[in-house]
């Protein structure tokens, strides 16, 4: 599967200079990679142990009513 790429223009102007004059990409650290990894996996399960039932719920109401609040039927 491709990557996918950025819809930034700066990015795209910079990949197609990198490109063009025979520069790679740079690498990525794999230590990084593996340690925002490991924050990603355990923030979400942590936060919603963390949050009350009433707080989950005020975050639930929030989200949904941009979603679903205006919405004229046609």
């Amino acid at each position: 599967m491709p990557k996918r790429t950025s819809s930034d223009l700066n990015e795209t102007a910079y990949r197609i200079v990198q490109q063009s004059t025979g520069h790679p990409a740079p690498a990525e650290n794999p230590a990084a990679v593996a340690l925002g990894r490991l924050g990603g996996l355990k923030g979400g399960k942590a936060r919603a142990e963390s949050l009350t039932s009433k707080k989950r719920t005020a975050i639930a109401r929030k989200a949904a009513r941009p979603r679903w609040g205006n919405k004229t039927h046609s």
